[in-house]
């Protein structure tokens, strides 16, 4: 197993090259460092002078990826796309276009995204579960088919919906807690308790569905059968075997999203107020500030490329047949 997870993560180090490299191709297909600049210096109050101190400063003023005014491999290192790689692959996020140290941002500001993602996961793996296991015990009946219906049309409609709608009905009319912002501590409940309810409604549907499919494939299987001739209930069928059997697909699904959990949630904490991982993307997004972009694509691709390492792992250890070669 360690000489696989040695392959995988030599593996990740061209796949993370590479989905640099798309930031960088990105990012200056549509901004400019000039841009850049003007975005962080103020647009009314900049001279040609200014915007050129600023990109020496960031380094912005060197090509991005080929040098022609050097020479030797210089032609390749002494560019914006290699320097800023570099230090992304040491782990050292630098500071950003704004001068704010970003590996201290991101540990400031993983508490409120965590606080939204790990309520929302687990009170929604409970209920999407167990909503199946109910959809599977009465399966082929109405309460099947009417839940199926319901978790289609909560699938078709799109969670800003929700957010929306959550807002004006639980804030704006009925008052019942804050639209938005957050404070530390205990305080935040009040906050976070309306993003984490939407969040778990509108992934009802998707959850509900894809754990039914789960176990309605295990209750196929021979030794259900052979449960139910020695006399089971079809409860303690579900219960001992259906959902014993069904955890391996869970378990490795879940591994795969765990990692994500840290990078928050773009859209529920932009709309209300949470100051985590997910906002603090999208502002980097709207002030330009390519330091803190890069450094969020690249953690993010680093997560997941674990996720899936563990996902591999996981499968070893809840299933002994599967070997990692």
């Amino acid at each position: 197993m360690l000489a696989y997870i040695i392959r995988r993560l030599l593996y990740a180090v061209p796949i993370l090259i590479g989905v640099n490299l798309i930031t960088f191709m990105l990012f200056f297909m549509i901004n400019t460092p000039d841009d850049m600049a003007r975005a962080q210096l103020g647009a009314k109050q900049t001279t040609p002078q200014m915007i050129e101190a600023w990109k020496v400063e960031k380094g912005y003023d060197k090509p991005l990826f080929f040098n022609p005014e050097a020479s030797g491999i210089e032609k390749i290192e002494d560019t914006l796309f290699m320097q800023e790689s570099l230090k992304l692959f040491a782990f050292d996020f630098g500071v950003s276009d704004a001068n704010r140290d970003i590996a201290e941002d991101i540990k400031e500001r993983m508490g409120p995204s965590l606080a939204i993602a790990l309520p929302t996961f687990f009170i929604a793996l409970v209920t999407n579960i167990s909503l199946a296991l109910l959809l599977v015990l009465f399966r082929g009946s109405a309460l099947d088919m009417g839940m199926m219906v319901i978790a289609v049309m909560i699938m078709s409609v799109s969670g800003l919906f929700y957010i929306i709608a959550g807002q004006v009905l639980f804030s704006k009319i009925w008052h019942w807690v804050p639209i938005s912002g957050y404070e530390p501590g205990w305080g935040a409940v009040k906050f976070v308790i309306l993003p984490v309810l939407i969040g778990v409604f509108a992934g009802l549907g998707a959850g509900m569905r894809w754990y039914r499919s789960i176990f309605l494939e295990q209750v196929n299987q021979d030794y259900v059968r052979t449960a139910r001739a020695k006399g089971l209930s079809e409860i303690a069928v579900l219960f001992k075997h259906v959902l014993k059997n069904g955890m391996l697909p869970i378990l490795t699904g879940i591994v795969v999203v765990i990692p994500s959990l840290f990078m928050g949630s773009l859209i529920m904490e932009s709309f209300f107020g949470i100051p985590g991982l997910g906002s603090y993307t999208i502002d980097a997004i709207n002030a330009q500030d390519f330091a803190i972009v890069k450094a969020m694509v690249f953690l993010g691709s680093v997560l997941y490329i674990a996720g899936l390492i563990l996902t591999d792992i996981s499968y070893t250890l809840f299933d002994p047949r599967v070997k990692l070669s």
